[in-house]
């Protein structure tokens, strides 16, 4: 599937179109990242190409979203596509909604009408920027109160133009079901469903989403550290890896150094042989790990890699 026009750069500037930075690092995700690291990290990213940046209030509770639009202060709008979330609310340390714009100390749920569009603008002040391209629904808690209360708010707001495209952003695959069959969306976003060693979204949300035009955008494609850096950050789900997860990635990484290739670069380029899949969203703190990145799309990988690949993720439950 080629990626849809509302996902393109609206100039039709080349680049990696399928490559998307995840900019929850440069939030302050887990470690700390000044400022300055922050802007050589997307001016990297700009560098080896890649156009496409999924951001959301709720990364450093609103600090992702200021320094994207810092960095990209000087780069033509229709250069970039430029993702990001609604479906929480910003507040203060003493719990209150911060200003329009502002940065907090965490973020809230809210699904209301009032909190979409107080939530769109206040992203569009941080990115310094008159539109959105893609705005996902983020992780919503209450399925019901979101197809009821914000969808149509976010097909409002396409059908007006304030944003080119909308999706559902969230880690569990069968609200995603729901949201592709009830709901008329863009593409969806299965956060860690669509890996090397989870592999769920296969089952009902890849085919659902074929038959319904809707494209898919992998997130998550290191499920939370383990697929990455075994070793250095043996965690799933953002926990600590189980033992079965542990000898699933030995093996994987096992067939890779066969190989010669770096496990990362497996696990991040896995979801794009699926033809649905439009794009993947991979985050970085540093240029470095924009490089690391970069290679890896770049790079040939053998179809006997993944093959192996194959085999040895057959134990796993589907």
């Amino acid at each position: 599937m080629a990626l849809r026009p509302s996902l393109r750069p609206a100039s039709g500037r080349s680049g990696s179109l399928l490559a998307g930075l995840g900019c929850a690092p440069i939030g302050n995700l887990y470690t700390p990242v000044p400022d300055d690291a922050a802007t050589a990290t997307i001016e990297r990213a700009l560098e080896r190409g890649i156009r496409f940046f999924d951001t959301a209030p709720h990364y450093g509770a609103g600090e992702s979203e200021r320094r994207l639009g810092a960095a990209l202060a000087g780069v033509p709008r229709d250069d970039v596509v430029i993702a990001t979330k609604i479906g929480r609310r910003i507040v203060a340390a003493d719990g209150a909604t911060v200003e329009t714009g502002g940065i907090g100390v965490d973020t809230t749920g809210d699904l209301t009408r009032d909190g979409v569009l107080r939530s769109l603008e206040g992203s569009l002040r941080r990115l310094r920027t008159d539109r959105i391209d893609l705005l996902h629904l983020h992780d919503p808690e209450d399925v019901d109160l979101a197809l009821a209360e914000v969808m149509p708010v976010l097909h409002d707001l396409r059908d007006q133009g304030v944003v080119r495209a909308i999706g559902i952003g969230m880690v569990r695959t069968a609200p995603l079901v729901r949201f592709v069959a009830e709901a008329e969306v863009d593409v969806v976003m299965p956060a860690g469903r669509l890996t090397l060693l989870d592999r769920s979204a296969e089952e009902q949300l890849l085919p659902l989403a074929r038959e319904r035009g809707v494209g898919i955008i992998g997130a998550g494609v290191f499920n939370s550290g383990i697929l990455a850096d075994p070793v250095g950050s043996p965690y799933f789900d953002y926990r600590a890896a189980s033992d079965r997860h542990r000898e699933q990635t030995d093996a994987f990484a096992a067939v890779c150094r066969r190989w010669g290739v770096p496990l990362a670069w497996a696990a991040a380029r896995f979801p794009l042989r699926y033809a649905q899949v439009e794009g993947i969203v991979v985050g970085a703190r540093t240029a470095h790990e924009v490089d690391d990145f970069a290679d890896g799309l770049e790079a040939e990988l053998p179809g006997e890699l993944w093959e192996e690949l194959d085999e040895a993720a057959s134990g796993i439950a589907r």
